[in-house]
C-alpha cells in the first residue's frame, strides 16, 4: 500500500491516521489536503472532519538500483547488485559475467553510469547522496593503480627536475593522486585545465 485516503477531526489527526495506517513517518510522504474540516458550533453543530490524501515517496536508492538494472540490461549484461547506504553515501556494487563492458577502458563506462546514478538518485528534492558505483571491485584496484603511478610520476619529476603533466582524468581518481604525494617531500600537486581535459600536473 503506497497511498491512502484518511480523516480526522483535524488536518494533522488525519495525517497521523495515515502515516500509522502505512506504518511510516512525515518526512517520507507527501501530503495533498482534500478537506481542511469545520469545527461546527461548539465543536459539534455542523462540524465537518478533515480528509488528507497521503502517498510514500517512492525511496530514491531503491529507484537508482532499478533504474541501473534497466540500463545495464540495454547494454546486454546482467548483473547483480549489492547495495549498501552509509550515512548519505551509497554504494552499487556490481558484479556477473561480461562485467569489463560496464567498467570500459580506464572505467570511462563505469564513470559514466556513476553519473547516471548520482542525477537520478537526486532526482528528488530532500535527501542530498552520493554514489559509488563499483564492478567486481574495479575501483579498489584502480587506486591501486593510481597511487602506484603517482609516485612513479613524483620520482620522474623530481629526478628530471622538471613538471610532469599526469592523463585527464575525473575529480574523484585527482583526489587520489593528491592525496597519495601530500606527505612525499620534495613535490607538490595541482589539478589544469578544463573538464574533461582537466589533469594533474605534479611540480618538483
Amino acid at each position: 500500500m503506497r497511498e491512502i485516503t484518511a480523516s480526522g477531526s483535524t488536518v494533522e489527526e488525519a495525517v497521523q491516521s495515515a502515516l500509522q495506517q502505512l506504518n511510516t513517518t512525515e518526512d517520507r510522504v507527501d501530503i495533498e489536503i482534500i478537506d481542511e474540516g469545520k469545527k461546527g458550533i461548539l465543536g459539534l453543530i455542523g462540524a465537518k472532519r478533515a480528509i488528507v490524501r497521503v502517498k510514500k515517496k517512492k525511496d530514491p536508492v531503491k529507484e537508482t538500483e532499478k533504474f541501473l538494472r534497466s540500463v545495464v540490461n540495454q547494454m546486454n549484461v546482467e548483473v547483480d547488485i549489492k547495495t549498501t547506504v552509509e550515512e548519505n553515501h551509497v554504494t552499487y556494487e556490481m558484479d556477473g559475467e561480461n562485467i569489463a563492458i560496464l567498467i570500459g577502458k580506464r572505467g570511462q563506462t563505469l564513470n559514466a553510469l556513476q553519473y547516471l546514478a548520482h542525477l537520478a538518485i537526486n532526482k528528488q528534492k530532500g535527501t542530498y547522496y552520493t554514489v559509488t558505483l563499483d564492478a567486481e571491485g574495479y575501483r579498489e584496484r584502480r587506486r591501486e593503480t593510481l597511487e602506484s603511478l603517482a609516485h612513479k610520476m613524483a620520482d620522474k619529476a623530481k629526478r628530471i627536475n622538471k613538471k610532469v603533466a599526469l592523463e585527464p582524468m575525473p575529480a574523484y581518481e585527482r583526489k587520489i593522486i593528491h592525496s597519495a604525494l601530500q606527505d612525499v617531500s620534495g613535490v607538490s600537486t595541482y589539478s589544469d585545465g578544463q573538464e574533461p581535459h582537466r589533469h594533474i600536473v605534479i611540480k618538483p
